[in-house]
């Protein structure tokens, strides 16, 4: 089992959970996080002041899912959430170890 974990752009989201439901994946996990990578932030002028932003917001989306899937979403995803401009984001596959599903105590792939 793999983790696949995507920094998008907020305003992606959409088409990324249409993306990824087209193609069979329905349980993800969206948190709101902050950070830069190449961009180092930017500066937008307030009331006449300015004022550095350093960390950017995005969105973290985390799938887990068997291993014969991961080449999918990962293509999925990059396609939903290109822009084709710097800051797009970033994806990062980990080994899953194991999962549990809680109500019924199912494990491994049957769980997710």
């Amino acid at each position: 089992m793999k983790l696949v974990v995507a920094i998008i752009q907020p305003h992606r989201l959409d088409s990324v959970r249409k993306a990824l439901t087209d193609i069979g994946i329905h349980g993800m996990t969206i948190t709101e996080v902050r950070g830069y990578g190449r961009q180092r932030g930017h500066t937008e002028i307030y009331r006449g002041a300015e004022y550095t932003i350093s960390f950017i917001p995005k969105l973290k989306v985390e799938v887990a899912l068997a291993d014969d899937r991961v080449d999918d979403v990962i293509a999925t995803i990059t396609k939903a959430a290109r822009t084709g401009k710097i800051g797009d984001g970033k994806i990062f596959t980990l080994d899953l170890h194991s999962a549990q599903r809680v109500r019924t105590g199912e494990t491994g792939e049957d769980a997710l």
